[in-house]
């Protein structure tokens, strides 16, 4: 979306538990964990690490990166569950692609 890409360095793959790549510049780890839960669902936890720069810079860049997962796991959600299309990327930048 809006021309944005990234290369992604697939590290590990165990289906129906774990993703592990590297993306960005430089390379950052970012882990998908899947658990079963009782009730028949699904839990997905993400973890991205190895942020650099001050104590400041470090926690908006962690804070920037749990956002874009969010919005994204919160669209694919409503897609793959009720069909719906969100549309909350385009939905909160409306002026980024013109």
């Amino acid at each position: 979306m809006y021309g944005v890409s990234a290369e992604v360095d697939v590290k590990a793959i165990e289906p129906n538990r774990r993703i592990l790549i590297e993306w960005n510049d430089p390379p950052l780890p970012v882990e998908w964990l899947f658990t079963s839960r009782p009730d028949g669902t699904t839990l997905l936890t993400i973890s991205n690490w190895g942020f650099r720069g001050s104590d400041d810079e470090v926690v908006m860049k962690a804070l920037d990166s749990q956002g874009g997962f969010s919005f994204l796991l919160a669209s694919v959600k409503a897609l793959l569950e009720h069909n719906v299309a969100l549309n909350l990327v385009a939905d909160h930048y409306p002026d980024a692609y013109k």
